[in-house]
């Protein structure tokens, strides 16, 4: 599985510990929400350029991975 080490992390301080994007205060949520309101991550990257594009699909493919783990083999 994907590790997010380097990539998000979470600090009590920063956002009351909501997983960001190392580097920056972005919540690694606000990227779902860009997608899940039909946004593409290009338009996500644009509005938040200190999130690197790398950071994105890390986070994405570490939940494909989660969600998929479990799954028989088609």
């Amino acid at each position: 599985m994907n590790t997010l080490n380097g990539i998000t992390h979470r600090h009590p301080e920063i956002l009351s510990g909501m997983p960001v994007f190392v580097g920056t205060r972005i919540p690694v949520r606000s990227l779902f929400d860009y997608l899940e309101g039909g946004d593409t991550l290009e338009e996500f990257l644009r509005q938040f350029p200190s999130v690197k594009r790398e950071q994105a699909i890390a986070v994405l493919d570490a939940a494909y991975e989660a969600v998929t783990e479990d799954a028989y083999p088609a």
